[in-house]
């Protein structure tokens, strides 16, 4: 009978590890201080989609507008690898797969960055647990958007390269080694504690056009694609994390926002189903609408093709619609607005004089997707402050025109929202959210491990299953410390 004891101990231990979280906090690239010009970020989302858009024809953007912006940066996080554990800033994206960070023999990375953050550099002899990925391993054949595969026979090392369309890139080789979390036991604010797993990342010894500038450097790129090299895709796969991740991008004040490998749960959610067989998050985007009356736009624009298809990319900082789409909606919105905004252009964008609030006078517009799910956007998460003239605050249309090619939906429609990938159900979700503000975790039986940039609650119906567990067990062992006496 004393055997129990052990067995009733282990099953308590195991039902309280069930309550646990892994957080990271998310920081704004580019300070809500500084102004920068859309065609800098531009440039940006053309060196990011060269990369996230590996064999789609043509993703030029056309159209010569070029109005100062304000807050809207790329979304950066920080992790932790090798031992001892080293921390890394990397930006978060889901239009890419790939884990990578600087080597410290890296001929030309940036050694030092505009952001305020320090830079630090992977060191594979440094780390007792780094271990470089051989020619033979199945990796070195796994396909990967954006980039090849190399093989070194004289060093039997896995080489990668990524080449970009603006000439930039970055080349390395694959590392195996221990990615740290700070796993939440039960509810915050306990004590965090520590875990790990071993995953595949790259390390970069060579990179080239922005990715050399030291303006918005970071220590790499944290990709969030489908892929099978994605963390997330190397760590549900194992059953370390459960198959779903979510983030919430605050869009004002210091930014920052919260991302989560687990789901974050809230009623106001809608999903669509993502469109299968596809290397990049697709939606099958079917309308637009503008303070509820439908635009005329032929559906087979959005249609998803090699060429043509709707995406979802928190590493892009705009938002981008095929002209087809693009030139109903503006047309639209300022129709809506033209007895209460004096119209303008700034440097070929459609602008707006105003001196009132812009969710007094300015419309809301519904992207309707598949499955009856809207993506309601306000005036915050379509225009762009772009400064003052003549004593207004002048607001322009922040959607770019694509003349042809894919629809991309970035942090301008994302933030302020609870974004949910569920790849177990290949679903996206979203709801409009205050993302200073808690969210709510779905907690399983199941070792599933979440990252949080901000405080993490756990729903009120999971803990109220571990309770009555743990009562359970707790009687069962009173019950036998009983027989014993």
């Amino acid at each position: 009978m004393r055997c129990c004891i052990p067995t009733l101990l282990a099953v308590i231990a195991v039902l309280v590890s069930a309550v646990h979280g892994a957080f990271l906090p998310l920081e704004r690239s580019i300070p809500l201080s500084h102004r920068a010009e859309v065609a800098e970020l531009r440039a940006l989302d053309r060196a990011r989609h060269a990369r996230m858009l590996s064999g789609i024809v043509d993703l030029a953007v056309q159209g010569t507008s070029d109005p100062n912006t304000v807050g809207y940066g790329l979304y950066y996080t920080k992790v932790k690898m090798g031992t001892p554990p080293k921390e890394f800033n990397v930006q978060i994206d889901t239009g890419s797969d790939i884990l990578w960070v600087n080597c410290n023999t890296c001929s030309n990375c940036p050694q030092s960055s505009e952001l305020g953050i320090e830079l630090n550099f992977f060191d594979t002899v440094g780390s007792s647990t780094a271990a470089l990925v051989s020619c033979t391993d199945p990796i070195c054949t796994t396909g990967v958007q954006g980039a090849s595969a190399e093989c070194s026979t004289r060093a039997n090392q896995c080489s990668y390269a990524f080449k970009y369309g603006d000439g930039s890139g970055t080349a390395g080789y694959y590392v195996s080694d221990a990615l740290y979390f700070n796993l939440i036991v039960g509810q915050p604010p306990l004590p965090p504690v520590n875990s790990s797993a071993t995953i595949v990342f790259g390390c970069s010894i060579y990179q080239s056009g922005d990715l050399t500038k030291t303006e918005k450097a970071v220590d790499g790129i944290f990709g969030f694609g489908p892929g099978a090299l994605s963390v997330v895709s190397q760590l549900s796969s194992r059953g370390i994390t459960p198959k779903v991740f979510s983030h919430c991008l605050k869009g004002d004040g210091d930014g920052g926002g919260i991302l989560v490998l687990g789901e974050i749960k809230e009623s106001s959610i809608v999903y669509s189903p993502l469109v299968p067989s596809q290397p990049h998050y697709n939606l099958n985007l079917q309308s637009i609408a503008v303070n509820g009356q439908l635009l005329p736009i032929n559906p087979a624009v959005f249609a998803t093709s090699n060429d043509r298809g709707t995406i979802v990319d928190c590493g892009t900082t705009l938002a981008y619609l095929v002209q087809e789409a693009y030139d109903p909606l503006v047309t639209a919105i300022t129709t809506a607005v033209s007895q209460s905004a004096q119209q303008t252009n700034s440097k070929g964008s459609q602008c707006y004089l105003v001196t009132t609030s812009i969710g007094d006078i300015f419309p809301s517009v519904s992207l309707n997707f598949e499955g009856g799910a809207s993506m309601i956007l306000k005036p915050e998460q379509y225009l762009m402050h772009n400064g003052y003239r003549d004593g207004a605050e002048m607001w322009c249309i922040g959607f770019q025109n694509v003349q042809e090619g894919v629809s991309i939906l970035g942090d301008l429609v994302l933030k302020d929202k609870i974004v949910v990938y569920d790849l177990a159900h290949q679903r996206i979700g979203w709801a409009n959210y205050d993302c200073s503000l808690s969210v709510n975790v779905s907690v399983t039986t199941s070792k599933d491990e979440y990252i949080n940039g901000g405080q993490l609650s756990v729903s009120s119906s999971a803990i109220s299953v571990l309770s009555n567990l743990l009562s359970v067990s707790i009687v069962a062992l009173s019950l036998y410390i009983i027989m014993l006496v």
